[in-house]
């Protein structure tokens, strides 16, 4: 069974069949479903044809969901780059959004990207100056 573009998954219960469509999560499928006044205990594949349209209209009147929301969301985004605000060059760089901290973490955002010291160490470079060259003993050579 299709709705909006997005296939349902025949032998789930409605509510979280529903969920698979993008913009619809398990609150506004349970909303969804007591709106077009289904017994939410029906699996999807147990609904009737006027009961499928039902859930289509309510879906494609009342909500934004898969593409044009996606199509906001790119918007938003867009405007937030153009803009040249905070958040929109954080956007452009990759990292974090919402103010998460950056030291650690941020994996997601980043992949799996380890920025350390010591690529600079090997060039010999550390805060701008020559990195001093140190005996076995630990002292300065020179």
């Amino acid at each position: 069974m299709r709705i909006v573009g997005t296939n349902i998954p025949d032998n789930k219960k409605v509510e979280f069949a529903l969920a698979y469509i993008y913009g619809v999560g398990l609150p506004l499928a349970r909303k969804i479903v007591k709106q077009a006044q289904i017994n939410p205990d029906k699996r999807a594949k147990e609904l009737l044809p006027e009961e499928i349209n039902r859930i289509r209209d309510i879906v494609e009147k009342n909500f934004k969901v898969e593409g044009d929301l996606r199509r906001e969301i790119m918007m938003n985004i867009k405007r937030l780059r153009e803009t040249g605000s905070y958040r929109g060059s954080r956007h452009i760089r990759g990292l974090p959004v919402h103010g998460q901290r950056t030291k650690t973490n941020s994996r997601t955002r980043r992949g799996n990207v380890r920025r350390t010291m010591k690529l600079r160490a090997k060039r010999g470079v550390k805060d701008g100056k020559k990195a001093h060259k140190r005996t076995i003993s630990g002292r300065k050579r020179g």
